[in-house]
């Protein structure tokens, strides 16, 4: 019964932000738009969705490391897979899924188990990551590349000061949380076995042991070199990402420079965690916001550049988790039990 209130909010909410999304849009405008738009830019930007995919697999794979030796194969089918289901299940599931994929593919092809919670450990470091370099894109574009800014939209820089301030907090604080877990996996363990004093011991064991395999995750921490390599690999990928949107916007004759891309970024990371199945609704209507707020668009480009865009940054993972899935005998109720169990804490 909760799963199904939670689909019926989700998809209520996809409506309603697509509804917004094209309040006062001419379509047939829009689609003249789709038809009008440049062939050679829009190759370039579904290229930089393939580019996007492998960095991020490299980093993961990097980040994995720790746990084992991880082949830049299987994380990239495992990545591709977890993509797949974020864009047909709702609440982002596939970042559930990924590492369970994962852990599921190595035990099939070696004796050498990683356990999914502790690949679960690294996918959440991955997001810090991602927030952490997304905020010094948006930081170098709102103080170096468009300090006139301030004064033709200060109400919105306020915010975006705000917002960025708020999230960079955050983040720091995460890390250095995961940080302390990091420092003795083993220690942990032992102080969520006390729990048995509270609850049932067959839960407190099962809590404790998940909790070390957790911190055993998140090795890359305890090593502040792997970390900062991490780190550095996260600006190759959000820069490819932001080449994929420039050149969708040069596509439709949007007025954005290269630069302009990471506050496009930042608001598009902002939308995208509505928890609607592929960021229906949130990405469109961020983009669209961005596109005519801060760079002039019209609403007909800015529509029509937004729906390319997010039919780009989800078709390519979607083909290949889809393919990768069913060449393991995963089809969609597949991924939706695999997410199930995710949620349910158990371990592949």
């Amino acid at each position: 019964m909760r799963s199904h209130i939670r689909t019926v909010v989700v998809l209520a909410l996809a409506v309603g932000l697509l509804a917004w999304f094209l309040h006062n849009v001419n379509l047939g405008r829009v689609a003249a738009d789709i038809i009008r738009a440049r062939p050679e830019w829009l190759v370039l930007s579904l290229a930089t969705m393939f580019v996007n995919l492998a960095i991020r697999s490299w980093r993961w794979k990097y980040l994995l490391e720790p746990l084992g030796a991880t082949s830049f194969a299987s994380a990239f089918r495992a990545t591709a897979v977890g993509f797949a289901a974020s864009t047909v299940l709702p609440a982002r599931a596939g970042e559930l899924i990924r590492p369970y994929f994962l852990a599921r593919q190595r035990r099939d092809a070696s004796r050498d188990r990683m356990t999914a919670t502790g690949a679960f450990a690294t996918v959440i470091l991955e997001r810090l990551l991602d927030i952490i370099t997304v905020l010094v894109l948006l930081a170098l574009y709102v103080f170096v590349f468009d300090r006139d800014l301030a004064v033709t939209n200060p109400v919105a820089i306020v915010w975006l000061k705000w917002i960025g301030a708020t999230a960079a907090s955050g983040a720091l604080a995460a890390l250095v949380v995961l940080f302390i877990l990091a420092g003795d996996p083993k220690r942990l363990g032992r102080t969520m076995a006390r729990l048995e004093r509270v609850v049932p011991s067959k839960l407190a064991g099962l809590i404790a042991r998940v909790a070390e395999k957790f911190a055993l995750g998140l090795g890359a921490i305890r090593r502040p070199r792997r970390l900062l390599v991490a780190l550095l690999w996260s600006f190759p990928l959000w820069i490819a990402i932001g080449g994929g949107i420039w050149a969708v916007a040069i596509a439709f004759r949007i007025e954005l420079p290269f630069s302009g891309t990471f506050l496009i970024i930042a608001l598009l990371s902002l939308g995208v965690t509505l928890p609607t199945p592929g960021a229906v609704g949130g990405f469109h209507a961020a983009f669209r916001y961005g596109a005519t707020a801060f760079f002039g668009a019209s609403d007909d480009a800015a529509v029509g550049a937004a729906i390319v865009a997010h039919l780009f940054s989800q078709g390519p993972s979607l083909m290949l988790g889809l393919f990768f899935a069913a060449q393991e005998g995963l089809n969609l109720a597949g991924m939706e039990r695999l997410a199930r169990q995710a949620e349910q804490g158990n371990t592949a």
